[in-house]
């Protein structure tokens, strides 16, 4: 089973491997499908969306004769990139709660 990551969660994963380190458009898709079960059609919107809303930038570097497009958090991104931690542990404290619910047990 593979649960779907989409909107505002998408949005941190690639937020937050961005805050490791500036990479590239391919590597970036790698590493977020050894995790998650994520396209490059799903990915690349969503990394336009976070440019257009300036959370990214991109650079160009020469590789091989050619150039890679880079992608770099930025204050904004960070920003959004605490949000995006703050929703997903409400989200997830909340889906505890039904997933490890316990009879007897009161949460809150």
């Amino acid at each position: 089973m593979a649960i779907q990551a989409t909107g505002i969660l998408m949005e941190g994963c690639v937020l937050a491997f961005l805050e490791r380190e500036d990479t590239y458009g391919y590597i970036l898709t790698q590493k977020l499908k050894e995790t998650l079960a994520v396209s490059e059609s799903t990915l690349y919107p969503v990394m336009r969306r976070l440019q257009t809303d300036k959370c990214l930038t991109v650079y160009d570097m020469p590789h091989n004769g050619r150039n890679r497009r880079y992608y770099r958090i930025t204050k904004q991104g960070a920003e959004r990139l605490n949000v995006c931690k703050k929703e997903w542990n409400d989200f997830k404290e909340e889906v505890d709660k039904i997933i490890f619910y316990k009879e007897g047990h009161t949460n809150g």
